[in-house]
């Protein structure tokens, strides 16, 4: 009998949290799987989350929230041999969407039972952890506003890049790898990740594989304001390749020099990193649950 340990962020989404607990629970008497249920508080949330790990030893961590509730979960599960399940209820979902984890509900709970595990890549950042993505500049000054504002959703995310777009000016960045430097100026913004999307199903790195040992940088360098609208074409059809404003490098491990101190953002997480941003791949070391491959 496997034991799967839920960690319910109770204001995500906008499914009832009683019924939804109910809906788990006899989810898990119906296919014999033994249920314990963590709300998130806010207060201390990691350190009781850990706790609970080593007392309660469950075999699937299975995070029920948005983006905030699956970095909680992996921070807590980080090289061990506790798979992490994702229940998407926030408003990007970004890692869910990047694993092929169905956006519907009921489809993604019964991953719990018909599933496969599979140990993927993550990334160190300054000695934190990043599951999906990271990034600096532009992206990150919208993600700092949205999670200082008032309204969720996809929605207020699309209105405070557009109120921030207009006034935006690139930043001053370098990238070192290998003993080399691989950029040298200013960027719109930089995204490292081994997924290929964000939230909003923008693909920065269409082609990124998240368990190969290596992840991206994606620069998108100044470019003039006509020129948006196509950008974000490319963003949405998989092909930011084509663009000149683009350069994506691949490496085990890379410092980012972020001269002007801006903030930066991991899994939706504004972080302030300082100066110098030092990147390493942590190679298959998280286990997930994602769907069996069709035959």
């Amino acid at each position: 009998m496997s034991k799967v340990l839920f960690i319910v962020n109770p204001i995500s989404g906008d499914i009832d949290k009683i019924d939804l607990i109910d809906d788990l629970k006899d989810f898990c008497r119906q296919y014999d799987l033994t249920a314990e249920i963590f709300k998130t508080t806010g207060e201390q949330d990691e350190e009781r989350l850990k706790n609970a790990i080593n007392t309660l030893k469950p075999d699937i961590a299975c995070a029920v929230g948005g983006d905030g509730t699956v970095s909680l979960v992996a921070k807590a599960i980080i090289s061990t041999d506790v798979a992490l399940a994702i229940i998407p209820l926030g408003s990007g979902n970004g890692l869910s969407k990047d694993l092929g984890i169905s956006q519907d509900f009921g489809e993604a709970l019964h991953l719990l039972v018909d599933h496969k595990k599979v140990a993927i890549d993550t990334l160190d950042v300054n000695g934190i952890l990043s599951i999906h993505l990271c990034d600096m500049g532009f992206n990150a000054l919208v993600v700092k506003r949205f999670c200082t504002g008032d309204t969720r959703g996809p929605g207020a995310y699309a209105w405070i890049a557009m109120q921030e777009f207009m006034g935006y000016e690139p930043k001053k960045y370098t990238i070192m790898t290998e003993g080399k430097t691989i950029f040298d100026g200013e960027a719109f913004m930089i995204t490292v990740t081994n997924a290929n999307a964000f939230g909003s199903n923008a693909a920065i790195n269409p082609t990124g594989i998240i368990d190969d040992g290596v992840f991206e940088i994606c620069v998108l360098e100044p470019f003039p304001k006509t020129s948006s609208v196509g950008i974000l074409y490319q963003l949405y059809t998989d092909s930011i390749d084509n663009s000149v404003y683009t350069h994506r490098f691949s490496c085990r491990s890379a410092t980012i020099m972020n001269h002007s101190e801006e903030v930066s953002q991991i899994d939706g997480e504004p972080e302030e990193l300082g100066r110098e941003i030092v990147f390493k791949i942590q190679h298959k070391s998280l286990h997930v649950i994602l769907p069996r491959q069709e035959e």
